[in-house]
């Protein structure tokens, strides 16, 4: 009866005893998340199945983080569609333009705890498999029909346990972790693979560090990024929500479990070349000079990563030819960091701080690159265009590297 994390999970919410590796289920879903930009396809689709009402209001999340405030007469438009949506609907859990990424506003508002299936219209949902939640990114049509009936079909999964040992270095964090580990296996190394993150290495990282590790799961193809949950884990959910949850553990047995070792004692900071996740090469073999640097994200955004980039800015300037954009992750993160004196740091720094939103990580709002202009960003895709033009060129870092790198004007090692 051995098996993993994930099919625990998914037996559990499809009412089995068992599953296996390569089998179909239909599974009840805890927590369905869709935002403005993929919110609109969701709800033209569901009003064309002809269900009245969602399965259960309780249980969808509606946040507004991509293009937030509205940047064109289209995003207003479909603002006001969702907002029409919500109620309608009667959702409560909707969180308006003020509040701030989706991926880190969910745990802080208590939506995730482990031991549930979460879906979400967006790819960077696998965020949350850092509670132990089965959490994973779905289409805009799928969402519509989790809208209507609570229920989706999943092929389960087989398992990469990712098994990380060593203490890492000063300035080096789990982003240069997790950039390594798609480097070496590609972008398409673990492809419907449910991904879990153990070891040492894993045990020592706060949640924000394990969250990096779970967004990440997708830009190497797994269909989620799951930690096991600890004490860690159960004293920031227990803090955040009054839900109820099971925790669930992989059996070293499992027929479907993969392990693979990485010790990261001598890692150094890492650095994602255009324009792919897995062209990943140490800072030291990487010398560019840099038009743009963004802080912020679903990836690296948090109050602990503002933190690490404010240590390296503090009485210092950001280049004179380069600027430099910090996006907190959320309302809450953004006022932390004014009451540390964070906010203060990057202005006498010449950063620029905006609002919390997903800003030019998707390519369709603020801070956008033009022709042949490069951006270092913490984000987590670098895909020709990502973040701008089709000529510019994005290099993805750790924000301890971003910080040193505006400082210069170029990539830098932060250690240096």
């Amino acid at each position: 009866m051995s098996m993993t994390m994930s099919e625990k999970i998914l037996a559990k919410a499809s009412q089995k005893n068992r599953v296996d590796a390569g089998e179909i289920v239909i599974a009840d879903i805890d927590i369905a998340m869709m935002h403005d930009l993929t919110g609109p396809l969701a709800i033209e689709s569901f009003n064309k199945i002809g269900t009245e009402k969602v399965w259960d209001k309780n249980k969808v999340v509606i946040p507004f983080d991509h293009q937030v405030p509205a940047d064109s007469l289209t995003s207003a438009n479909n603002h006001i569609l969702m907002r029409d949506f919500v109620k309608k609907q009667n959702i409560k859990n909707f969180y308006d333009v003020n509040e701030g990424v989706c991926h880190q506003i969910l745990p802080e508002f208590g939506h995730i705890v482990p031991g549930e299936i979460v879906v979400g219209a967006d790819s960077h949902t696998c965020t949350h498999g850092a509670f132990g939640a089965f959490s994973t990114g779905i289409g805009s049509t799928d969402m519509a029909m989790v809208l209507s009936t609570g229920k989706l079909w999943f092929k389960v999964p087989e398992t990469i346990q990712f098994n990380i040992e060593g203490t890492l270095k000063d300035n080096v964090c789990s982003k240069d972790v997790i950039l390594k580990i798609i480097g070496d296996i590609g972008a398409d190394g673990a492809t419907y693979k449910s991904c879990e993150f153990s070891g040492s290495t894993i045990k020592d990282m706060d949640i924000s560090d394990r969250m990096v590790l779970s967004n990440m799961a997708v830009e190497m193809g797994g269909k989620t990024g799951l930690i096991e949950p600890d004490e860690k884990t159960v004293n920031y959910v227990k803090k955040h929500s009054n839900k109820n949850f099971k925790i669930y553990k992989t059996d070293k047995d499992a027929a479907s479990l993969k392990v693979i070792d990485f010790e990261v004692n001598n890692l150094e900071p890492q650095v994602a070349c255009p324009n792919n996740v897995d062209n990943v090469k140490p800072v030291s073999e990487v010398d560019v000079e840099l038009d743009q640097v963004f802080l912020g994200s679903c990836t690296n955004g948090r109050i602990s990563d503002l933190r690490d980039a404010a240590k390296i800015l503090k009485g210092k300037k950001v280049a004179k030819n380069t600027r430099m954009l910090i996006y907190p992750a959320s309302r809450e993160t953004y006022s932390k960091a004014l009451d540390e004196g964070l906010i203060k740091i990057f202005i006498e720094a010449n950063a620029l701080v905006m609002n919390p939103c997903c800003g030019p990580c998707l390519g369709g709002h603020t801070g956008l690159i033009g022709p042949e202009e490069i951006s270092l960003s913490t984000s987590n895709r670098n895909f020709k265009g990502r973040q701008g033009s089709p000529e510019g060129k994005v290099y993805l870092c750790s924000p301890s590297t971003a910080a040193a790198s505006a400082i210069e004007g170029r990539i830098t090692n932060p250690n240096e």
